[in-house]
């Protein structure tokens, strides 16, 4: 009879597969210079490139984000795993920029099973007592592995042959694996498994007792991934443009260092609290924002390397505290699926905002397109810590210790 993994190595068993995929979302982003040089499109058909994985997120989670509430959290992994490998095989083949298209989408559905799924799972597998832990495990999966996609392949762009391939077959290569230990070596932890005919669409919403949690969590992701939106689809060009930085390792690691500097931001929220996290969350989002400014107006490298990092731990402070409110006010059967609506408002963050500097970008530039950006998230981000302030997050076991 075969022997699962319990308690912390099946926790973290699941928390290396939830990085895996999650870093084949983010393969792509240093490469888009190569990709607008292949195919000869502009800054706004990479934004909208970019979009089309936040609409594949976005409509996975409002279709399927309940899916593993029913079926079980196993299948719903290995279905996110197969459409990461077709991704992947999608940037294999492209000659096109549909076949970009088609990664990109495809993508999206991969994260969009996993985001409410895995983060439920390795939540459920940690021992009893471990749910802080857990949730900390399960958020740093998730920004770490969106950061280590740039920083592989970026180093593979630079110091690899076929720069547009290695990093793809690399991936698949752990798809493979990670799908291997979900089959042999995970266990289900959903008891009362229903057919997946009993799935259905729901509109985003949350149960009464989780409302009140739920409003300002949301607002402090929504305004955090929008910064990680502009980092990964718009940092790459900015740097090769502006700052004529064009070493794929560099703008990897500057982009990983968004994502890195939030799963560090993530370690204070234990000792600082749910409560004061999210606004302390915010007042960093702002700071990064400055920086970011500073960086436009006046061309410095520093300065976006200043505000990867700031801004990267205020999103990790606000989306960990977030994340630990709502799940603990969730009731287990409609936990994923509340954890799902709060993806939904943090894809619109990181999809949105990106769009509309792509817009921006042919009339006034990228420079200024990324000014507009920042002045309406800094205010967004103000009037967020503000409304914290004022009506701080209490719920039940969310003050973690």
């Amino acid at each position: 009879m075969r022997r699962h993994l319990r308690g912390w190595p099946a926790c973290l068993a699941a928390g290396l597969v939830f990085a895996v995929c999650m870093a084949g979302t983010t393969l792509p982003t240093p490469l888009y210079p190569l990709y607008q040089d292949k195919f000869g499109f502009s800054e706004l058909t990479v934004t909208v490139v970019y979009a089309v994985y936040a609409a594949g997120v976005i409509g996975t989670l409002l279709l399927a984000g309940n899916a593993s509430d029913a079926v079980g959290r196993r299948p719903v992994l290995l279905a996110g795993l197969v459409f990461a490998a077709l991704s992947a095989a999608c940037f294999l083949a492209a000659t096109a920029l549909g076949l970009l298209y088609a990664g990109r989408l495809l993508s999206g559905l991969s994260a969009g099973l996993f985001t409410g799924a895995a983060t439920a799972y390795v939540i459920e597998l940690a021992p009893r007592d471990g749910g802080s832990r857990a949730t900390f495990v399960a958020t740093a999966a998730n920004m770490g592995g969106l950061g280590c996609g740039p920083l592989l392949a970026g180093v593979l762009a630079e110091y690899a042959d076929r720069p547009l391939y290695l990093p793809y077959i690399v991936h698949l290569g752990l798809v493979a694996v990670c799908s291997a230990l979900v089959l042999r070596w995970l266990p289900e932890t959903v008891r009362d498994r229903r057919p997946l005919r009993t799935v259905r669409p729901r509109r985003p919403g949350v149960p009464a007792s989780v409302r009140t949690v739920f409003g300002p969590a949301a607002l402090a992701s929504f305004v955090g991934f929008a910064l990680f939106g502009v980092f990964t689809a718009v940092s790459p060009a900015f740097l090769a443009e502006s700052l004529d930085v064009r070493n794929h390792a560099v703008t990897g690691l500057v982009v990983a260092l968004a994502f890195f500097a939030s799963t560090a931001g993530q370690l204070a929220v234990g000792p600082v609290g749910v409560t004061r996290s999210l606004p302390l969350g915010c007042a960093a989002l702002l700071a990064g924002l400055a920086l970011l400014a500073g960086a436009l107006e006046w061309n410095l490298f520093t300065l976006v390397v200043l505000s990867a990092v700031v801004g990267g731990a205020g999103q990790g402070l606000s989306f960990r505290a977030a994340m630990s409110a709502v799940a603990d006010a969730a009731d287990p059967e409609r936990r994923a699926a509340v954890i799902s609506t709060l993806f939904v408002v943090a894809y619109f963050g990181i999809s949105v905002p990106v769009i509309g500097v792509g817009l921006l970008v042919e009339p006034i530039g990228l420079e200024g397109a990324g000014l507009v950006f920042i002045a309406c998230m800094a205010a967004l981000v103000l009037a967020a810590a503000l409304y914290l302030l004022r009506h701080p997050v209490r719920a039940a076991g969310a003050q973690h210790r």
